[in-house]
């Protein structure tokens, strides 16, 4: 059985929890890693993130692929859906949503490697796919490829 300690200053799992009001006040936690000296990849996907068009307040619907390879630490998983959840009601271009999403992850982990990808659906006929990383990615590490698939409307 993991050791419970590393679980001990994590606010948010195992209760409920209120979908933060914006980005910047949504709380990202982590845990130790606890196969820190093993390189390997974590991948979440998101593939109903939404958030609002700064100008028309309508909704923007994005696809999202998020791949790191960790050092010391690991993103809490109910955290980050929490973090995602927060842009539903938040105004902003899908390159702003995006790269802040990314940092975020970034200044919390402390990853070796990271990579998000944005495959926003269609804005007035033309998707707007934004992409993050860190560098390349260490050689021993195996990293799929994020292969979303195409949708109607894209060539």
């Amino acid at each position: 059985m993991a050791d419970k300690t590393i679980y001990q200053d994590l606010t948010q799992l195992g209760g409920t929890s209120k979908i933060p009001v914006s980005p910047d006040e949504a709380v990202l936690e982590r845990v130790p890693n606890p196969h820190k000296d093993v390189d390997y990849a974590v991948r979440f996907t998101a593939p109903e993130f939404t958030s609002l068009c700064p100008l028309t307040g309508q909704p923007d619907f994005a696809h999202l692929v998020l791949d790191y390879i960790p050092g010391d630490w690991l993103v809490e998983s109910k955290s980050l859906k929490l973090f995602l959840t927060s842009f539903r009601n938040h105004g902003d271009f899908h390159e702003a949503c995006t790269i802040t999403i990314a940092r975020r992850l970034l200044e919390t982990t402390e990853a070796k490697w990271l990579r998000l990808g944005g495959y926003w659906y269609p804005r007035g006929g033309i998707p707007i796919d934004i992409f993050y990383q860190t560098g390349e990615p260490p050689e021993n590490v195996w990293v799929p490829p994020q292969d979303v698939p195409g949708y109607r409307g894209r060539g």
